[in-house]
């Protein structure tokens, strides 16, 4: 496969068959993603991966400390700004929209549509979650690095036949996250991707998200 298939073929997968994945697998694919860009060579990323029971003990964690409380915000980050303007504001909701007509949810029915957002903290039911942190004295440029580190990440998982989803939700428990992690004081979560084999069957992993035109976001200067 070559990169340009697996940009154009990689998704936000959101259903997982339970195929466990080899942990000689997920060493390997590793091993290939340190190549990613980084700025100074810094390397700044950390990465967490959980499989089997520690995958298993982590998602029990988490939903017991929704039922706890369920409406607890323990993010550290703003995932997106503030009374979010356009086009931003419509790409974001046409996506969700379209993403609960494949599965059947309208939008008046909003406990269906809480219960489907908290499949996220059960990694949309992948056999693998990672989760992605940084040394809190870093700035922009080494966020900007671990984009990067995922990204690779994403694209080497769709050529080995695996898939994957970028997870910020896993932001709002991210304290619940990071004991479980025993992250340092000085370590910061990001955020999470579940990884697996993609169920093809489920409706939800047939949304493709729409792109802008070129024209819209690229400014070619020549003189």
């Amino acid at each position: 496969m070559d990169v340009a298939t697996a940009v154009s073929q990689r998704i936000s997968t959101r259903a997982f068959l339970d195929t466990p994945v080899p942990e000689a697998d997920l060493r390997a694919l590793l091993t290939d993603a340190r190549q990613a860009p980084s700025g100074g060579n810094l390397q700044p990323w950390r990465v967490h991966v959980l499989t089997g029971a520690a995958r298993d003990r982590l998602v029990e964690t988490v939903q017991a400390a929704i039922s706890a409380n369920p409406f607890a915000d323990e993010a550290e980050l703003t995932i997106y700004p503030p009374k979010l303007w356009e086009p931003y504001r419509t790409r974001r909701y046409d996506l969700g929209e379209d993403m609960y007509a494949l599965l059947g949810v309208p939008r008046e029915d909003k406990a269906a549509r809480l219960q489907w957002l908290l499949n996220n903290y059960q990694f949309f039911g992948a056999p693998v979650g990672v989760f992605f942190s940084l040394d809190r004295r870093f700035d922009k440029g080494q966020w900007a690095h671990l984009g990067m580190l995922m990204q690779t990440i994403a694209l080497l998982a769709e050529e080995r036949g695996l898939a994957t989803c970028m997870q910020e939700a896993w932001a709002a428990r991210a304290k619940t996250v990071s004991a479980f992690l025993n992250l340092s004081a000085d370590e910061q979560l990001y955020c999470g991707m579940a990884l697996g084999y993609a169920d093809k069957d489920a409706p939800v992993n047939q949304l493709r998200a729409a792109r802008a035109d070129l024209d819209e976001f690229a400014n070619f200067l020549s003189e």
